[in-house]
């Protein structure tokens, strides 16, 4: 049996650097806020990237930079194609990663478990 190419996990990482360094150093759109690559999915063909990204700011940052990165997906798609240099430069789709926001709310609940009285906590210190 063939063992899966990592080849898509490569490129993957590739990807993440490469449109990491774009939003920091060549895009000026004021819609982008502050923003970060968390993860890149391609698809095993290596023709579709999705993107995942963490925005800092409230839902309307978090709307108008996804609104800024989807404006701005055409040049990104082209300076990949630059960089990269692969057969096929892939399409790329931007979401939202809503895992760094759940594990922020996770880490809230458990400090505020440790704070609560009657968490146990009292007992074992008898």
């Amino acid at each position: 049996m063939k063992e899966p190419s990592r080849r898509p996990e490569q490129v993957a990482d590739q990807v993440r650097m490469a449109v990491g360094e774009l939003l920091l150093r060549q895009l000026h759109d004021p819609r982008i806020g502050f923003t970060t690559v968390t993860g890149v999915k391609m698809s095993p063909d290596l023709r579709f990237a999705r993107i995942y990204v963490s925005v800092y700011g409230g839902e309307e940052a978090k709307k108008k930079t996804l609104e800024g990165l989807h404006a701005a997906a055409g040049f990104i798609r082209r300076e990949l194609g630059h960089q990269l240099k692969l057969r096929y430069t892939p399409e790329i789709a931007f979401e939202y990663d809503e895992s760094v926001e759940y594990g922020a709310h996770i880490e809230e609940v458990i400090q505020q478990l440790k704070k609560s009285p009657g968490n146990g906590e009292e007992d074992n210190e008898k």
